[in-house]
């Protein structure tokens, strides 16, 4: 389980297939001694297991499954690229951010950025598959990184990005086009999977999640 605040932004040192899965080499600056084989790291929101730790340097090595590959932007990205990472939080950390699994959802288009104040403003493509799932003042993670939506439209949503999170992951290289990993807010899946079982309506609308306490 993770936070959503990003710890480091690594770079994507290396990739090799094996078959349909394969294994990522992220170089990072996170404090490596304190990294096990076995962790659960968030690279760009997906939690991967560290298969090696390379201390001298300096990198981490992940094997990736097929599905990961498939359904984050993993697989498409280029050696080179600048990749959110977090470790797994502890029980008795802070919760500064929102709970994220680490199970992205599906991976959407950057529509467009543009600056606001002290703000930047980044608006992305909603998939229909979590249309339903995302709301006005909730949160959701893009790239691993736990942001409110601030402007909800039918087919797309709009993040307000302070300056310091826009310093200190890979949104600060944002550009239109672009594709990230979403992954929804897990409690409001759990509120869903709550009323379908219990035989509630097919979906579930805004004003039950908002009632909920996920919107205002």
């Amino acid at each position: 389980m993770f936070t959503g605040l990003i710890e480091d932004v690594g770079v994507l040192a290396g990739r090799r297939s094996l078959g349909q899965a394969g294994k990522l080499e992220v170089r990072t600056g996170l404090p490596l001694n304190e990294v096990r084989v076995g962790d659960s790291l968030a690279v760009n929101g997906a939690c991967l297991t560290v298969e090696s730790v390379q201390a001298a340097g300096g990198t981490l090595t992940f094997h990736t499954l097929a599905e990961t590959l498939r359904r984050t932007n993993l697989g498409s990205l280029p050696l080179g690229a600048r990749v959110n990472l977090e470790r797994a939080m502890r029980l008795g950390d802070r919760l500064g951010g929102h709970l994220v699994a680490g199970h992205i959802d599906t991976t959407a288009e950057i529509c467009g950025v543009r600056k606001e104040d002290d703000d930047w403003v980044v608006t992305v493509a909603l998939p229909a598959a979590i249309a339903h799932l995302v709301i006005v003042k909730g949160s959701i993670a893009v790239d691993g990184i736990s942001l409110t939506v601030a402007e909800l439209a039918a087919d797309r949503f709009a993040v307000h990005v302070i300056p310091h999170t826009w310093a200190h992951t890979n949104l600060a290289e944002a550009r239109a086009g672009a594709a990230v990993n979403l992954e929804a807010d897990l409690v409001g899946k759990y509120i869903l999977r709550q009323r379908e079982v219990a035989g509630g309506a097919g979906g579930l609308a805004m004003r039950s999640l908002e009632a909920a306490g996920f919107g205002g």
